[in-house]
């Protein structure tokens, strides 16, 4: 009954953190090393299971179909140069997922993308991966919150700790404990609360398995912070919902923020580092650098 096979990943933001590089380029195409940071979200859901993704785009995002669509001139060459490994590089990404497209529109929020969602999944619950966060794969949150939702039936939404000073960046939950201690239940949850006010240090990450309840929610949430209309206010709306309500998985793995630049550099050099066919070499580089700022303020 709970069974969830299809994956939405909102993907028409602007990406002004990213200018000048993103005037012409999807922020989801920045590389993480050499693969552009949304290949590594699809990557999370088809091992999560979910076969079947649906990419919520906006103008100057063609770049991302291309990606995920077959290079047909470019596998020539490869092909007659004998160059096998990068052939099934690049034939990878083409058969990843079965990937549909849709436009947003107007850039109305999270919510309004999300709710651009709904002829596709129908009446089936259904997961949302926003590309900006990077889930290491050693730490399966996804998978974990699957389970947690065929278990309990309930809308999931992925929780972590952060430092009180950052709270007004995110939603942040309040939050009851059950028998499990990965998961919480979900009692409220406000959206970039005003420093100093947030209710506790557990924020919403970009990761959520919803009922398909939520779109007629969505339907009825005005528009919020920012003139948006927000996940965050349709999901308060799923946790008062006594008959379904909303569930957290507190996730303790790494996370890789990489809708700004700090973070994006932080994912580049960590899981660059940790690549079997560049770590060594990288890493023995990385050490002399930083021998060399010692001095610097």
């Amino acid at each position: 009954m709970h069974r969830v096979t299809k994956a939405v990943l909102p993907a028409a933001g602007l990406g002004t953190r990213f200018l000048p590089a993103t005037k012409a380029l999807p922020k989801e195409m920045l590389p993480v090393v050499d693969r552009p940071a949304i290949q590594y979200v699809v990557t999370e859901a088809v091992e999560a299971g979910l076969h079947d993704v649906l990419m919520v785009t906006g103008r100057n995002k063609n770049a991302l179909e291309n990606h995920f669509d077959r290079a047909t001139e470019l596998e020539a060459t490869l092909i007659a140069k004998g160059d096998v490994d990068r052939l099934a590089e690049v034939r990878q990404s083409t058969g990843l997922a079965q990937m549909h497209y849709v436009r947003q529109g107007d850039p109305l929020g999270l919510g309004h993308a999300v709710l651009r969602a709904r002829s596709h999944v129908g009446g089936q619950s259904f997961a949302v991966l926003l590309g900006d966060d990077i889930i290491d794969a050693a730490t399966p949150l996804l998978q974990r919150m699957l389970e947690v939702h065929a278990i309990h039936g309930m809308s999931v939404v992925a929780l972590m700790e952060v430092e009180p000073d950052q709270a007004h960046r995110y939603g942040v939950a309040t939050v009851e404990a059950t028998d499990a201690e990965d998961v919480v239940r979900v009692r409220g949850l406000v959206e970039k609360p005003a420093p100093g006010t947030a209710p506790s240090n557990l924020a919403v990450i970009g990761r959520y398995v919803l009922r398909p309840e939520i779109f007629d929610v969505l339907e009825d949430t005005q528009p919020g912070v920012g003139g948006e209309i927000q996940l965050t206010d349709a999901l308060r709306v799923a946790a008062a919902d006594e008959a379904h309500g909303l569930l957290g998985v507190v996730f303790r793995g790494r996370r890789f923020d990489t809708g700004d630049r700090q973070g994006l550099l932080e994912a580049t050099v960590t899981l660059a580092s940790e690549r079997e066919d560049l770590g060594a070499e990288f890493r023995a580089w990385l050490r002399a650098f930083v021998a060399t700022l010692d001095d610097r303020p």
